[in-house]
């Protein structure tokens, strides 16, 4: 269990669940209805109770790859069982769901350092990172960023500083699995009781690099389309693997597009951390740094010291979270009003069947 991350802390906040016979296991793979588990047994199979599932309530409250959770084994020599309780979330990766109906979808839990992979080809693109930096800052974990595939690339270190310059304060790495490269700055960050989880795009190389590391194939690989550098859906679903420098390493499917679901960690204003600043110098705490007299923000475009395009996916990314906070607050009242109808109707209903009891 230590190899997991189970420590102190953990300990002490499954004491607080307060769950006679029950034992601690770690999700390591989510297949929708069930889940594989690790316990002091070993590897297991597991599913929520019935009162748990009435409890979570919402999906995204459901355990995913990463959770601390207790579990119950059916006997005393078997390694599966139910799950009675999760414990609480340091971190927490999600986005938003496909569909038009707004939903969380938790892509890991528990992560300290998430790898934002991005493969050095034709399907670079800058503004996706600063997308895939604001889903990391608003998880609690933190980010590093990986040019993968820097084999292909004349001149990695160009796209080393075109990255830093979009991501203050994060480490930015360009590795090569076919080459090695980057492999002993990478390995820096697996110490040993750490979780770290890869993201990015469908054909970034993801599991590539899990496989490298791992020093064996751990998971499947194939190409990407030479046209346009496109990644075919390899990973279907998230799991996590202990590699041999100690840390655990979460794997998790390729994203074709990255819809952010809210901005409860500031994500948002740590991701464009350079525009804030430059904004704290406008002349008008209200600014919206369009055409106002002294806008610090429009000063520096002109200048050059800030990319037109980067200010572009600011604002973008700021109307897209408050259009998705505006969307779950509706839904969270439509609930509410929902539930309160359900209790007023079996309210009445017991009423009724009271009174036809004194009746007789």
């Amino acid at each position: 269990m230590a190899v997991l991350g189970w420590n102190q802390k953990w300990e002490e906040a499954f004491a607080e669940l307060k769950l006679e016979g029950a034992q601690p296991g770690r999700i390591i793979a989510d297949h929708g209805h069930k889940y594989r588990v690790m316990t002091e047994r070993g590897e297991g199979w597991a599913e929520l109770s019935g009162k748990l599932q009435h409890e979570l309530g919402d999906r995204s409250a459901y355990p995913a790859v990463g959770d601390w959770i207790a579990q119950r084994f059916f006997s005393e020599s078997e390694k599966d069982g139910i799950i009675h309780g999760i414990l609480p979330r340091f971190s927490t990766i999600s986005r938003r769901a496909a569909g038009s109906v707004p939903t969380e979808q938790i892509i890991a839990a528990n992560v300290d350092v998430l790898l934002l992979v991005a493969a050095l080809n034709l399907d670079f693109n800058l503004r996706r990172l600063e997308r895939y930096l604001v889903m990391a800052w608003n998880s609690g974990a933190n980010p590093v960023i990986l040019l993968s595939k820097a084999d292909l690339c004349e001149d990695p270190e160009q796209f080393v500083k075109e990255t830093e310059s979009i991501a203050p304060g994060v480490p930015v790495i360009a590795v090569s699995a076919m080459e090695d490269q980057g492999r002993d700055q990478l390995e820096a960050l697996l110490r040993p009781g750490l979780t770290v989880a890869l993201t990015g795009s469908s054909g970034a190389g993801k599991s590539t690099i899990l496989n490298w590391l791992a020093g064996e194939e751990k998971q499947f690989t194939q190409g990407i389309r030479e046209s346009d550098s496109r990644g075919r859906h390899t990973t279907t679903h998230r799991e996590m693997f202990v590699l041999p420098q100690g840390a655990v390493m979460i794997d998790t499917p390729g994203m074709r597009e990255l819809q952010l679901w809210d901005d409860a960690g500031g994500g948002w204003s740590e991701a464009f951390t350079d525009i804030e600043e430059f904004a704290a110098q406008c002349r008008f705490g209200d600014c919206r740094h369009e055409r106002e007299e002294g806008c610090a923000v429009q000063e520096a475009v002109r200048s050059g010291d800030l990319d037109q395009k980067r200010l572009e996916n600011y604002r973008k990314t700021q109307r897209e979270l408050k259009y998705q906070a505006t969307k779950e607050q509706a839904r969270q009242r439509n609930d509410r009003k929902t539930s309160g109808k359900k209790e007023t109707r079996r309210g009445k209903g017991e009423q009724r069947r009271r009174f036809e009891l004194e009746r007789d």
